[in-house]
């Protein structure tokens, strides 16, 4: 499970990713602080976007000049899923 093997912070990021239609860097680190209520700087962000870039879990292009984009990629898209069948064995014992 390549999941494992990224950090909570680059999970959350590829969920947000999942949920939203070719978010920008600035919409997803919008979300994240909203929705955990902290605060990300573009040294942790971009770094972190880059690192699921290069797995193949992430594609990156270009919005405009200035801006990129970011879209969950058909492997990302499977690790998520995957992720949530474990998720889901270990969480059926511990809530039923």
């Amino acid at each position: 499970m390549a999941l494992c093997d990224l950090t909570g912070f680059q999970r959350d990021l590829l969920v947000v990713i999942a949920g939203l239609d070719r978010p920008s860097g600035q919409t997803i680190k919008t979300n994240i602080e909203t929705d955990a209520d902290i605060d990300i700087n573009h040294g942790r962000l971009y770094p972190n976007l880059d690192t699921l870039v290069n797995r193949g879990l992430v594609e990156k292009g270009q919005l405009d000049r200035r801006t990129n984009y970011y879209a969950i990629t058909d492997a990302g898209r499977e690790e998520l899923q995957e992720r949530e069948s474990w998720e889901q064995e270990y969480l059926e014992g511990a809530v039923g």
